[in-house]
């Protein structure tokens, strides 16, 4: 991993990817979005945690609301939170892909 990479992957933490991946196909609010998860996921993202997310990842540009006409906020994925989350993705097949080289070497799986 180079460190640009290492710096792009580290600046999201949490449940902050699965967000990321829910909105690379298309804007959400905050309910959709934990709906949107636990589908793809089954992972259950508590409100607390989806909101403190959803400032944190705003705030550091990789997230931007969008105007509703209702009282929910939508949220889209922004051209930096794409390339964020490439890059942990990237990282993540790696880290697979290394991970079954060393159990298959060492275990016999196949």
């Amino acid at each position: 991993m180079t460190k640009k990479t290492a710096e792009g992957v580290s600046r999201v933490t949490g449940v902050a990817h699965l967000i990321l991946t829910s909105l690379a196909d298309g804007e959400k609010h905050g309910y959709a979005l934990t709906q949107d998860v636990m589908q793809f996921s089954g992972i259950r993202i508590a409100p607390g945690s989806l909101y403190e997310a959803l400032a944190r990842l705003e705030g550091q540009g990789l997230i931007e609301p969008i105007t509703s006409t209702d009282r929910r906020r939508p949220y889209r994925l922004t051209a930096a939170g794409a390339a964020v989350l490439d890059e942990f993705l990237s990282a993540q097949e790696q880290l697979a892909s290394e991970g079954r080289r060393r159990l298959c070497a060492s275990w016999r799986f196949s």
